[in-house]
């Protein structure tokens, strides 16, 4: 291969590594707000992944371009092209590349899971069978916020049992790590808020533990990432994130309210479609009764 070729190649290789490193970066805005220290983890890998397919995306199309406007059949040569059985050389070089990708990714994602302490879904306590784990970062030394949730037809009711108090709305402090014990008493839910980059499967009849550390005040939205039924996309929840002295007023504050049952756009929903003379043919699942909390938004 001649020097010109070898030095245009590298100087193309080189504005594409720069153009995809820019990109990586850049995918960054593409995400909701770094509101939990998991998120700054999974934001670095995704930001590594979207530079890597980038390189590859234009790198390939970029070959394909440039090899059918300059290099294709003249209009009228019906000739045959060169006989070719095969290179090896080039056969190693595009398998090997893509391997060590894969390789390389695939170490990537495990230190970043192995940062975040996700045990697989499969993993059950030694001591407590009937339990799932899936932990946020490694233990620290730091006050722990206890959260009882419970994700059922279609409602997220959260207990904290410090005070025994009752919410459906999601209060946590900043920098303070939050450990959860996720519920359901009837279907599949999903765990999901998209500014913390977390996400964990709340399984019927089974508690699983559930933790990380909200680093950013501010309120979020808490979805299910799980098709429920038919209110499932009406199960959502507010959750606020707030300074320590904050966070304890509000939770004083809910202490001394007496319960009563919460709006529920689900129950309330049924509820008008019950009361109407045409009722619609298709059956659907009655939601639960609106829980009974001692704080509501």
């Amino acid at each position: 291969m001649k020097l010109k070729t070898v030095l245009s190649l590298s100087a193309i290789a080189l504005l594409l590594g720069v153009f995809s490193y820019v990109v990586g970066q850049w995918s960054y805005s593409w995400l909701p707000p770094q509101a939990s220290m998991e998120s700054q983890l999974v934001d670095q890998l995704f930001s590594t992944m979207v530079a890597i397919g980038t390189f590859i995306l234009f790198g390939v199309t970029g070959t394909m371009t440039y090899s059918i406007l300059f290099h294709r059949a003249g209009r009228y040569d019906t000739s045959d092209g060169p006989p070719i059985e095969g290179n090896i050389k080039l056969e190693i070089i595009w398998t090997t590349i893509p391997f060590l990708i894969v390789i390389y990714l695939a170490y990537f994602s495990y230190q970043t899971y192995r940062e975040m302490n996700i045990q697989a879904p499969g993993h059950v306590h030694q001591a407590a069978p009937t339990k799932n784990v899936a932990s946020g970062m490694p233990p620290m030394e730091m006050p722990i916020t206890n959260v009882e949730v419970l994700a059922k037809q279609w409602a997220w009711v959260f207990h904290y049992p410090e005070k025994n108090v009752t919410s459906t709305e999601l209060h946590l402090p900043v920098n303070q790590r939050a450990h959860f014990i996720l519920r359901s008493p009837d279907v599949i839910h999903g765990f999901f808020i998209p500014a913390f980059r977390v996400k964990q499967d709340v399984i019927p009849f089974e508690d699983t533990d559930f933790e990380f550390t909200p680093i950013k005040e501010g309120k979020y939205r808490i979805r299910d990432s799980q098709f429920s039924g038919t209110y499932f996309a009406a199960m959502e929840a507010d959750v606020v994130v707030e300074s320590q002295e904050d966070y304890q007023a509000w939770l004083n504050h809910a202490a001394r309210q007496t319960p009563t049952p919460a709006p529920n756009q689900a129950a309330s929903e049924y509820a008008r479609r019950q009361q109407k003379e045409d009722r619609a043919a298709w059956k659907t699942v009655p939601p639960a009764p609106p829980p009974m909390v001692n704080y509501h938004p």
